[in-house]
């Protein structure tokens, strides 16, 4: 994509060119035109890739690298924040603590805290971010990632990921029959359970069918 993206580019600088040289009306318009379509190609094509730091930064460092996992957020109506605890972070150089930002994602790398590299990646994210406007600080034993919103609405979570998985168990539980919901969760807690939840679970079904075949329960659960 970089090398169709490169040559598109190429193309168009030597359209413009020939058209500072063109003086013939049916030669510049169908330069023109074509410099609209390679301008049009150009704008469609995919961003470039940002620099990968976790993985050309690791190469050239000792230790080993560890994958962060944990994390706190919040957000304001113009940032995202990102909390990551570090012991110790503050006394490394500043070049130490990289945030590469694109649109949708981020990369954090923090390079020989006590030894190790530690890296957290978030792609997805779940709007547009100002690459511009974001940003990180770094704090006492931690690091905070701001990214900046591109529009000021209220983030429900971080990642598209995220938000299809709130959407698909909300789909599981949220339904008008209260006994098919009540089916969904014990499903759930039964393929997710181990033997003993499942003897129980087994058990409080054929409690609940025998009362009703006996009359005590009106309706279907």
């Amino acid at each position: 994509m970089a090398v169709a993206r490169e040559e598109l580019q190429k193309d168009l600088e030597e359209v413009k060119e020939l058209l500072t040289k063109a003086t013939r009306k049916r030669v510049r318009d169908v330069l023109l035109a074509e410099k609209q379509k390679l301008e049009l190609e150009i704008k469609n094509q995919p961003p470039p890739k940002p620099k990968d730091v976790t993985e050309e930064e690791k190469s050239s460092l000792g230790g080993y690298t560890v994958k962060i996992n944990n994390y706190g957020w919040d957000q304001s109506d113009k940032f995202v924040k990102i909390y990551i605890s570090l012991n110790g972070v503050q006394k490394l150089p500043a070049e130490n603590v990289q945030v590469n930002f694109t649109e949708r994602s981020f990369d954090l790398l923090v390079k020989n805290l006590n030894g190790k590299n530690y890296t957290m990646t978030f792609n997805n994210l779940l709007k547009p971010i100002s690459v511009e406007g974001s940003s990180r600080k770094i704090k006492t034993d931690m690091i905070l990632v701001m990214c900046k919103k591109k529009r000021e609405e209220k983030w429900d979570c971080l990642t598209q990921v995220e938000k299809e998985s709130k959407e698909k168990e909300k789909a599981a539980y949220d339904t008008t029959d209260p006994s098919e919901g009540l089916m969904n969760i014990l499903k759930k807690m039964y393929a997710e359970g181990d033997d003993e939840m499942k003897r129980t679970i087994n058990k409080a079904w054929v409690e609940s069918r025998e009362k009703q075949y006996k009359g005590d329960i009106p309706m279907d659960i």
